[in-house]
């Protein structure tokens, strides 16, 4: 049985203060965010072809309606993207990660999509 990735990942705004026990912080967004640098952002890694697609972003739009459709197109693009899965992967055996990502929605966005399916990534 695989731990429970909700004790592995931890989630965070990229706005939200950094913090030592955000451990490696992996920005899962495809755009970089609005107004941060790099060095107030604090981010470890970039994995921006993790994020979804510019198509599915658009569509999706942040709308709560399409969340269940949203995950499910999602999902169907993580599966096909070994790559990004595999140094997600090495990353966590390095410690503990934080994926960060830039939406407003704290609910409704990409990194709790990886955070609920990342073993069955694998």
């Amino acid at each position: 049985m695989q731990p429970s990735v909700r004790h592995i990942f931890k989630i965070k705004r990229v706005y939200d203060l950094p913090d030592r026990s955000d451990g490696r912080r992996i920005l899962v967004d495809r755009v970089w965010p609005r107004g941060l640098t790099k060095e107030k952002a604090r981010i470890d890694l970039w994995l921006k072809d993790i994020a979804p697609s510019t198509e599915l972003r658009k569509w999706f739009d942040h709308d709560p309606e399409r969340w269940e459709d949203f995950k499910d197109r999602y999902l169907a693009e993580l599966r096909g993207n070994h790559q990004q899965i595999r140094l997600l992967k090495e990353e966590l055996q390095k410690g503990m990660v934080t994926l960060v990502y830039g939406a407003k929605d704290e609910e409704h966005n990409q990194a709790i999509v990886i955070q609920e399916n990342f073993w069955l990534l694998l």
